[in-house]
């Protein structure tokens, strides 16, 4: 294949993949979807508020466009982001949306959701917003990651992380630390392996949960305590 003609190809899969996130609907699909779980088509009618036909139609597309996968369990269909790829570039290209741009809230129920969400939340399968900025820049500056020439574990770190019982498999070519611009931050958080595995152990262990059908999390009394004691985090700046 000649340069001008891969280019052309090339040029043609990006506008297939622009007009893929060009549909609201599709864009809300996928924006829930970085919660990391499988979601019924059903669910995701209810959640986008259009008709259950509307909602498969979208995701058909989705997954033909191979940002979804889909699996079947009876006569259910669920539906989850198709890797850690898909949900890095969906959160990039939100970090990119001015924030002036974005609706204000129009109820209280809202404006708290928002609220939460910015405190703390799941960024596919690692921890954004405040808590997730503030774990990062802990992390950081115990010596455990460095953000100067990129991000990536110290020596330190990889030993913090087998301290505490946190196993960093590597699989694929997934990085072991991953910058990501976190969109309501506007700074980057921790993600890759080593986020991923965090993030997990801490669900796990009940250092956070989850709250509402989103992707917000909170941090409880105990995840306080024990990331006081590891990080030296203060737990009024988690709340």
């Amino acid at each position: 294949m000649t340069s001008s003609s891969s280019a052309r190809a090339e040029a043609a899969g990006l506008a297939r993949l622009a007009s893929l996130l060009a549909d609201e609907t599709r864009a809300g699909f996928l924006l829930v979807l970085l919660d990391g779980r499988a979601w019924t088509a059903g669910e995701l009618a209810r959640y986008a508020g259009v008709a259950a036909s509307t909602a498969s139609e979208h995701l058909g597309k989705l997954v033909a466009g191979g940002l979804l996968t889909e699996e079947r369990q009876g006569r259910h269909r669920y539906v989850r982001l198709a890797d850690a790829r898909v949900a890095q570039l969906v959160e990039d290209l939100t970090a990119q949306v001015a924030p002036a741009a974005a609706e204000r809230p129009r109820t209280l129920r809202e404006s708290s959701a928002g609220s939460a969400m910015a405190r703390g939340r799941t960024c596919y399968d690692h921890l954004a917003g405040r808590l997730g900025i503030t774990v990062t820049d802990a992390l950081t500056g115990l010596g455990l990651l460095r953000q100067d020439t990129g991000f990536a574990l110290t020596d330190e770190g990889v030993r913090w992380f087998g301290d505490l019982g946190v196993p960093l498999v590597r699989t694929g070519r997934r990085p072991l630390a991953r910058a990501c611009l976190d969109w309501t931050e506007r700074r980057p958080h921790l993600a890759g392996v080593a986020g991923a595995a965090l993030c997990r152990y801490a669900l796990d262990e009940g250092w956070c949960v989850r709250i509402g059908s989103e992707r917000a999390v909170k941090v409880t009394d105990k995840g306080e305590r024990v990331l006081s004691e590891l990080l030296g985090i203060e737990a009024g700046s988690l709340r």
